[in-house]
């Protein structure tokens, strides 16, 4: 059973800072690349940010570059995503996924966690 459990999001203000952590279960986390995908209320899921199996190859959308940054800690089966200056236009659901290679789609994972919600207020 495959299990990726998000946690960390909250309330912060804009200009505020949090971290959100996706702990991995069931599954041989060494060998998947990991992303962070955010969806907004009435929009589609869009990407955030993906790392690959070893940590050695990051990439990130344009909206979130210089303020995000995406790591892992393969002793802890943990993907993490630290946001900084946070932006009102960040609020979505923060979701965590799995997949066998590492890119900006959603049909490249093959495993999601049920999201945590980041709300910034103005």
């Amino acid at each position: 059973q495959v299990q990726l459990v998000e946690s960390g999001g909250g309330l912060v203000q804009a200009g505020g800072s949090l971290r959100l952590s996706c702990a991995a279960s069931g599954l041989t986390f060494t060998t998947y690349g990991m992303g962070w995908f955010r969806q907004a209320p009435g929009k589609e899921r869009e990407f955030v940010a993906h790392i690959s199996w070893s940590g050695g190859t990051t990439t990130y959308h344009d909206s979130v570059k210089g303020r995000f940054t995406i790591s892992r800690d393969n002793t802890k089966n943990t993907v993490y995503l630290r946001m900084n200056s946070l932006k009102p236009e960040d609020t979505a659901v923060y979701y965590c996924a799995a997949g066998g290679k590492v890119g900006p789609y959603i049909d490249e994972y093959d495993y999601w966690g049920q999201g945590t919600q980041v709300t910034v207020s103005s």
